[in-house]
């Protein structure tokens, strides 16, 4: 049984171009594209961290209304997955929430396109999640890549998502669809590949 898994998208602690700790803005399009990605792959919950109080009444006025209002009616694939986002102040507001619905340790996984020197693989924390190793939360940052204070707290570094070239700068709703397929996604040859190759015959 594999474990379960969360995601967080931080925008503070988050660092600008120059380096400095800043909060970023939230992006509309950020929090439609992660969640069904978080519903695709088996994600338990996703979570939006802002500490900007208007901020964070934004997020739940489109999240309402695309799980209460007009929009699930509409929509109900999009208000399904809209259902499992939920936004908080702190990095702690996630952690606590996550012991309230698991009570077990969570290893806390950075995201980051300059990670240099130990990191984890995509394989071996694949690994870690198809073990049932407890609650993985992972952590992608917005701007330009979550703060130290954040990276040293953690008990993963997973490495970079990298082409061929030196360019290196994905969205990171792209980054997190790309991460959530290799950790999450169907196998070549597994039990599941081959069912479903049954099914399209």
């Amino acid at each position: 049984m594999r474990g379960r898994l969360y995601i967080a998208l931080l925008h503070h602690p988050v660092l600008d171009r120059e380096g400095r700790i800043i909060t970023s803005a939230v992006t509309n399009a950020d929090i439609h594209d992660i969640a069904r990605s978080a519903r695709t792959y088996g994600v338990k919950r996703f979570f939006i961290v802002t500490p900007i109080a208007d901020q964070a009444e934004l997020v739940r006025a489109i999240i309402g209304h695309w799980t209460q209002g007009a929009g699930g009616a509409l929509n109900p694939s999009r208000r399904e997955a809209l259902e499992a986002v939920e936004v908080v102040d702190t990095l702690a507001d996630v952690v606590e929430a996550i012991a309230r619905e698991d009570p077990v340790p969570v290893n806390t996984v950075v995201t980051g396109a300059r990670f240099g020197g130990a990191c984890v693989s995509h394989g071996q924390l694949r690994e870690i999640l198809d073990n049932g190793s407890g609650t993985t939360l992972i952590l992608f940052g917005t701007g330009w890549g979550l703060a130290d204070e954040v990276i040293e707290s953690s008990r993963y570094r997973l490495e970079p998502i990298s082409g061929p070239g030196p360019y290196n700068h994905l969205s990171v709703r792209s980054a997190v669809a790309i991460t959530l397929d290799r950790l999450m996604g169907r196998k070549e040859g597994s039990q599941e590949d081959r069912k479903l190759r049954r099914l399209r015959r």
